[in-house]
């Protein structure tokens, strides 16, 4: 049986841009065409998918990951023990990390200066008091909890008001280049992850590429992260998560 690019492209939650990307780099090349020279995928072309996909998903760079699957002396069962000893590994690395989770963490310090009225002006109708308990309770006492605290102290409406707007334009442009069909490691999408963790940096507290995965993690890991992100394209939350990784892993040595 083969499946039309579509079909796959529904089937693996990609874009088809990134399904003609992996043909056009070698790395998933369709196993037929059709009469009128359409792709046509075999399911051994979906198990490579998956592998890909898997690989992806871990921080590794589209080059490795080809040489991996490409590796003769390895095997289907090689690659799942591979993957699953990778990620338990990052697990047990998220699980002893203090993650500063981004919007919370603010939501803490955003209401120091502002009265209810500038709040809703601000932030329209979220309510950034909420989360307050909840903060410090999880991050109270880590380091980057206390710098934001400090930074932010002496923030005006107009500071909170620039953040903002930077925070909206950011989202707009990540919106634009999942509707272009941009992969998430595109250079634009990788550039956009850049400027929002330089954002967090200058706006909060020190925030390195370790910090910012976690952070990504936590926007598709906590539905309330994703449901907030997810309001303004459905999706942009693991495709936000999948950018910060791999500009990360561009970063990383």
């Amino acid at each position: 049986m083969s499946y039309s690019v579509g079909q796959v492209a529904g089937f693996a939650g990609v874009t088809v841009r990134t399904l003609h990307h992996y043909d056009d780099i070698g790395l998933l090349a369709p196993g037929g065409r059709s009469h009128a020279g359409h792709r046509r995928y075999s399911d051994a072309d979906l198990d490579r998918l998956q592998q890909i996909l898997f690989y992806r998903e871990l921080g590794f760079p589209l080059d490795e990951v080809a040489a991996l699957l490409d590796d003769p002396a390895a095997d289907p069962r090689a690659h799942l023990r591979r993957q699953h000893e990778l990620l338990t590994a990052r697990i047990e690395k998220l699980q002893k990390m203090a993650a500063a989770v981004e919007q919370a963490m603010e939501a803490r310090s955003m209401g120091i200066n502002l009265t209810p009225e500038e709040k809703f002006e601000v932030f329209g109708d979220f309510d950034p008091d909420q989360y307050e308990e909840e903060v410090q309770e999880r991050w109270g006492d880590t380091d980057a909890y206390r710098q934001s605290r400090e930074k932010t102290a002496s923030y005006t409406k107009e500071d909170w008001q620039r953040i903002q707007d930077e925070a909206d334009e950011l989202t707009r442009r990540f919106v634009a280049l999942m509707e272009a069909g941009e992969p998430a490691d595109s250079e634009g999408a990788m550039d956009a992850a850049e400027d929002h963790r330089q954002g967090i940096a200058r706006n909060h507290y020190d925030c390195g590429y370790e910090m910012h995965t976690c952070l990504g993690e936590m926007y598709v890991s906590d539905e309330r992260f994703t449901r907030n992100i997810d309001a303004a394209k459905p999706g942009l939350a693991a495709y936000m998560r999948d950018a910060i990784l791999a500009n990360a892993v561009r970063h990383t040595p």
